[in-house]
């Protein structure tokens, strides 16, 4: 099949570019490159998929981009591309997400109206949840806690909307927790590794008690991949979800373990957005898609670890 990837060289998008090329399909990646992150290591993360001769990269704005040329005879979108982070949503800062995770997701949907796709995946996540207690199924109610919760449960309901009223056959995922190489370094394991490797202090919000339902990169990509070939999912919306839950006391204590090192810890304020806990309950991701994640947090924790140590620290 043709595949379109929004969001190609980020942290998740690269890892599913790779897996839908090893499924055999043929992939067109699309990434503007907006955040500042990815503008300073440029398309890193997506090198593999690069050097693949069925995919091909296109640098362009999904705001600008020609989508009637672009879809032309595309079989399934998959659409990762916005602007994440809880801390970052507040204040001024959340017209970005209304652009980027909000307006453009309009723009695309707009675009795939009256078009023979199979499917268009959404990719979503779990902070639309909010606080809930023990294990969340998608029945449950939504209320998210942040700006950047509303702007992605605001793209579900424009999806919801275009299924509904226009046919486009959608699909909505939500991401628990996703960690691994290539992980944006303002992610929690990312900052704790790199501070624990340069001797620094690492910067913990909350107390720590607070838990996670960590899901690997590889798990969701698999998961997100097994999309294009499931049956009976049009409509549905499915958490993606990890193979083990833990603490952030927990997952330092493992850090530790598998550094050899001692860390001092620098605590810098509360949860603002933020749930507690997650849990998923990834019965449906299960049911529907075949999916099990296989990779545990220790081992997802030592190859990140790795990653980093080879990509990321030699450079400093």
């Amino acid at each position: 099949m043709r595949i379109v990837v929004t969001g190609a060289a980020g942290f998740v998008g690269s890892h599913l570019c790779e897996r839908l090329l090893d499924d055999g399909h043929e992939v067109i990646g699309i990434d503007a490159l907006i955040r500042d992150e990815l503008q300073r290591i440029g398309v890193r993360n997506a090198e593999a998929a690069i050097a693949h001769p069925r995919f091909k990269l296109r640098t362009e704005n999904l705001l600008s981009i020609n989508w009637d040329d672009t879809l032309e005879d595309i079989d399934i979108v998959y659409h990762l591309a916005g602007i994440p982070g809880v801390r970052n949503s507040w204040g001024e800062d959340f017209g970005q997400y209304v652009i980027n995770n909000i307006g453009a997701t309009q723009r695309l949907l707009e675009a795939c109206k009256g078009k023979k796709l199979k499917k268009f995946i959404f990719v979503s996540t779990s902070s639309v949840y909010g606080e809930k207690a023990g294990m969340v199924s998608e029945d449950a109610i939504p209320l998210p806690l942040s700006p950047y919760g509303v702007s992605k449960l605001t793209g579900e309901h424009l999806c919801r909307v275009y299924w509904h009223n226009e046919g486009v056959p959608v699909v909505i995922l939500r991401y628990f927790t996703v960690y691994g190489p290539r992980q944006r370094s303002d992610m929690a394991f990312h900052r704790f590794i790199r501070q624990m490797l340069t001797n620094r202090p690492v910067t913990l919000y909350g107390d720590g008690t607070q838990s996670r339902d960590f899901t690997f990169v590889t798990d969701c990509a698999a998961a997100t991949a097994a999309v294009a070939a499931a049956e009976n999912v049009i409509g549905e919306t499915i958490n993606i979800g990890g193979k083990e839950r833990a603490s952030i006391m927990e997952v330092i204590q493992l850090l530790e373990k598998l550094t050899g090192r001692r860390v001092n810890i620098e605590h810098s304020g509360g949860l603002k957005g933020e749930p507690m806990h997650t849990w998923a309950d990834i019965s449906k991701a299960e049911r529907l898609l075949g999916y099990k994640p296989k990779v545990g947090l220790e081992e997802g924790l030592r190859r990140e670890i790795e990653y980093l140590t080879s990509r990321y620290l030699e450079t400093e």
